[in-house]
């Protein structure tokens, strides 16, 4: 879809979700189709993928569409690890302003983390990078914030 972010087109992704996530067999296959939708729905998005917690706190790529990824980011390290270690979504208009940021693409330039959390527990981060800078708004963070919520409902790891 071409054209800024807005509450309708999330509202769209959302409804598509739903239909991919009817008998979804588990969280990879569905993280995968999460990546997938977003990143074709969304021009201003680079990458989009997810990370999964370790036990140590690290967090492991998961399913992604875009450029190649880090495998394994430290504990508490970067905008994820920021976002995981809190439990909130973090938007940064710009990655090369923030402390400790990770870049695992030099082209980034603003990033969103979405944690995906159910029942107190970290599940994954949702992380979306953008070549633009300050490309994601409020309707990006909600959108997003309603596609989390979304997927943690179907998990089943």
């Amino acid at each position: 879809m071409e054209g800024p972010a807005s509450a309708g087109t999330y509202a769209l992704v959302t409804e598509q979700m739903t239909a991919l996530l009817e008998g979804c067999p588990g969280p990879i296959a569905a993280m995968a189709s999460a990546a997938a939708l977003l990143k074709d729905t969304f021009d201003h998005f680079s990458w989009v993928g997810f990370y999964l917690p370790e036990e140590d706190g690290s967090l492991t790529v998961g399913p992604y569409q875009g450029p190649l990824a880090c495998i394994r980011l430290p504990a508490g390290k970067g905008v994820c690890g920021a976002a995981a270690a809190s439990a909130r979504t973090m938007v940064v208009p710009d990655v090369h302003a923030f402390p400790g940021h990770i870049a695992c693409d030099a082209r980034s330039r603003s990033e969103i983390v979405v944690p995906l959390v159910m029942d107190g527990r970290l599940l994954a981060v949702l992380d979306v990078d953008s070549h633009l800078p300050d490309a994601f708004g409020d309707a990006d963070r909600k959108g997003l914030e309603a596609v989390a919520t979304r997927l943690s409902r179907s998990w089943t790891r």
